[in-house]
Order: C-alpha cells, then sequence, then structure tokens
C-alpha cells in the first residue's frame, strides 16, 4: 500500500489538473496553512504547504496519499493527519525535492509511520 502515498486515493475528490494553489489545508485538529505549489505527477503527487506564521513560515511537503478529501467549493484540502504530525515533519526542500529519490524516501518513511500505511 505504500505505492499509494504518493497518489490521491480516488474518493478524496481531486481532479487530475485541478489548480489547488491557495487552497486551505486542514488537519484533524484545525487549519495548518495553504497550498503553496502542487503537483500531480504519477508516484510523487503531493503538495506543497506553506504553514505561515503558525510554525513560523515552514513549508513542508505532503504526499496526496495523506490527503483525505478535497472540498472544491470551500477550497479546503483535508489531510489524514494532526497538526503537531505535520509541525514535526520534515521541511520542505525545494532543492532536493526535485531528482533525489533519497528525499522523496525520507518524507515517504516519516508519513507512512503515522499514517499506518
Amino acid at each position: 500500500m505504500s505505492d499509494s502515498l504518493w497518489g490521491y486515493q480516488p474518493t478524496a475528490g481531486h481532479t487530475a489538473g485541478a489548480d489547488l494553489t491557495g487552497y486551505k489545508v486542514e488537519a484533524t485538529d484545525g487549519s495548518i496553512g495553504k497550498v503553496d505549489k502542487h503537483s500531480d505527477d504519477v508516484g510523487s503527487a503531493h503538495l506543497v504547504v506553506d504553514t505561515g506564521v503558525w510554525i513560523f513560515g515552514k513549508h513542508v511537503l505532503l504526499p496526496a496519499g495523506t490527503v483525505q478529501r478535497v472540498d472544491h467549493e470551500e477550497r479546503k484540502i483535508y489531510v489524514a493527519l494532526t497538526k503537531d504530525q505535520i509541525k514535526d515533519s520534515p521541511e520542505f526542500d525545494k532543492d532536493k525535492h526535485v531528482g533525489d529519490a533519497g528525499y522523496h524516501d525520507q518524507i515517504g518513511t516519516y508519513y507512512q509511520g503515522h499514517r499506518g500505511i
């Protein structure tokens, strides 16, 4: 099931190609920020979330498999993680993100441990 971490769940309501930039991101226990960037790439779909002042401007990479539901009407994305799980996640590294399989593995390992995947 680990392959599903980098792809949207069929029940999430995400349509490939839909622009999610600016959508609010909701953890299981409250709002965590807004989508700064996203990708629908097969095997690497993800959100880059700007947490703003909540954790001092940290950007985090959320694999698409953490998305429970996309509400296009309210422009919100609900993820299956708590605020603390996101706060403690590895920080998004734009330089390592592209073409660094080890970085993807590090991110994947962190989220798999918190989702039971």
